[in-house]
């Protein structure tokens, strides 16, 4: 194991390897910056350029475009609100809001640094976990990942705002979502529902528009009306120091970042789940893991524990998706199907063979992951002083910009017009539910889990009847799931006998 851990390493570092995992982190980073394009379709137009390579310079290429993607794309989410990847929204919530507090070069940090620790975390999940995760791949079947499906969803509960009104606003976003999930062709029998008689709708609403809807017009509105740069009136912050303090900030809270990473690496493993579900399964996490109420308060407006844990858990995700791909060829993301056909162009096929024959190149696999993320945050913790003063230019500057940004990333999700219409309806249903007061991530949450809970219900009933229910497994996330609805209430309460006012 330790010769092989080491030939990995030196079949990354030779020199045609090592410059073809550049070139396709440079692609990466383009990617991760725009929104809309997304690493599963990148791998995808990369494909064709493989054929003539070596297995290990072909997975360093790919490897290193997909790791950097899920990296920058929180640059392009913090800075002007739109999410780089649609797997990068989670980092929307807090991280806009710190940057119009002028606070962007300190979120930017935090949002790096964990993002690097979650990557060390996940590629070592990866190196440690292969020989003896078969067991619990295969103790989850479509009942258990339904299951998994319904924890995800009952966090929202954390997402939405404190008191009983919030709660209801809340879940009324998170069924609004769970609905809007449902437009399109019925995935077990075909049937259309709720396709208004259009055929775009068929296949049901992309998640690029929707999202990019959903959080980045409210900004561009509101930066249009006050007319300021997106950091306000404020005096530029000391960027170099802001940056230092974010990185800070990580290590202040590593316990989270650690186990928000762990989070991320779970999901990963199992099939289906995909970078959004960890993201904000990470970040309902971070908010009930604070320590009160008052705590949680600051959660939507700018606190830094709500860049750290999506931050940690988007990256970490990519070793865990590695997972049951080389192990099993069960792609854990459409990304890692894709990233499977290159196994296959190669002539490698996942399962035994990657942990005895080929264990070299699984270990290089380890090391892409590992350097393409320590060189892409040392370069951007170079040159964030620069990203970061965009924030202080003059608003009627940056909004074409960040409108050009929205429509273009809309667009490349089909290449249809009617994505761009799609992102404008949400962005105006998005723009009055921050002039009411709804909050937005239970919807998106409702809207990204949907999918996934019609699928695994439809096959958990047809395979097993309702005899899924007394799966061990399912009855323990049972449990799990009234715990974490109950967790904010029993805090809440908590809180109220520890009053002044009760003392």
């Amino acid at each position: 194991m330790f010769d092989a851990l080491i030939d990995g390493l030196w079949l990354v570092l030779q020199w045609k390897a090592f410059s073809l995992m550049m070139v396709g982190m440079l692609l990466g980073f383009a990617v991760g910056l725009l929104p809309g394009i997304g690493g599963a379709a990148t791998l995808a137009l990369m494909l064709p350029f493989i054929f003539k390579m070596a297995p290990a310079e072909a997975f360093a290429f790919l490897l290193g475009m997909h790791a950097v993607a899920a990296t920058t794309g929180d640059i392009t989410s913090i800075l002007f609100g739109v999410p780089g990847e649609a797997i990068s929204a989670a980092t929307v919530v807090d991280g806009y809001p710190m940057t119009k507090r002028g606070e962007a070069g300190r979120a930017l940090g935090a949002a790096l640094t964990s993002s690097l620790l979650g990557a060390l975390i996940g590629a070592g999940a990866l190196a440690l976990a292969i020989p003896v995760v078969r067991p619990l791949v295969l103790t989850f079947g479509s009942p258990e990942l339904f299951m998994l499906a319904i924890i995800g969803i009952s966090c929202i509960t954390s997402l939405s705002g404190a008191g009983a009104r919030g709660q209801i606003k809340g879940f009324a976003m998170g069924l609004l979502g769970l609905l809007l999930s449902t437009i399109g062709q019925e995935r077990q029998s075909g049937s259309l529902r709720f396709d208004m008689g259009m055929m775009y709708l068929w296949d049901g609403l992309d998640f690029v528009p929707v999202l990019v809807g959903i959080f980045a017009i409210p900004e561009i509105v509101d930066l249009a009306i006050r007319g300021t740069a997106i950091a306000g009136e404020r005096q530029p912050e000391n960027l170099k120091a802001g940056v230092m303090e974010g990185v800070k900030d990580t290590f202040r809270h590593y316990w989270l970042v650690f186990r928000c990473s762990v989070i991320g690496v779970f999901v990963g493993i199992l099939p289906g789940a995909g970078g959004g579900v960890a993201q904000w399964m990470a970040y309902a996490h971070a908010v009930q893991s604070a320590k009160n109420t008052k705590d949680r308060e600051g959660f939507g407006k700018g606190d830094i524990r709500g860049v750290l844990g999506p931050g940690a858990a988007n990256n970490s995700k990519e070793g865990g998706e590695l997972i049951p791909t080389i192990a099993f060829g069960v792609p854990g993301s459409g990304a890692m199907a894709i990233l499977l056909g290159g196994f296959l162009i190669m002539g490698i096929i996942p399962g035994p063979d990657m942990l005895t024959k080929h264990l070299a190149i699984t270990f290089s696999m380890v090391w892409t992951l590992v350097i393409a993320n320590i060189i892409t945050v040392v370069l951007c913790l170079l040159v964030l002083d620069q990203l970061a003063k965009i924030t202080y230019v003059r608003g009627g500057l940056i909004i074409p910009f960040v409108l050009l940004l929205v429509f273009v990333g809309s667009y490349t999700a089909n290449g249809q017009i009617a994505d761009l219409i799609v992102t404008f309806i949400f962005g105006l249903l998005s723009y009055f539910m921050v002039l009411y007061g709804w909050p937005r991530p239970p919807f998106v949450l409702g809207f990204v889990l949907g999918k996934v809970i019609e699928t695994y219900l439809f096959i958990s009933v047809s395979r097993y009847g309702f005899t899924w229910l007394r799966h061990p497994v399912v009855i323990t996330l049972i449990v799990l799931m009234v715990i974490i609805i109950a967790y904010p209430y029993i805090q809440q309460r908590r809180d109220r006998l520890r009053s002044p006012a009760n003392a």
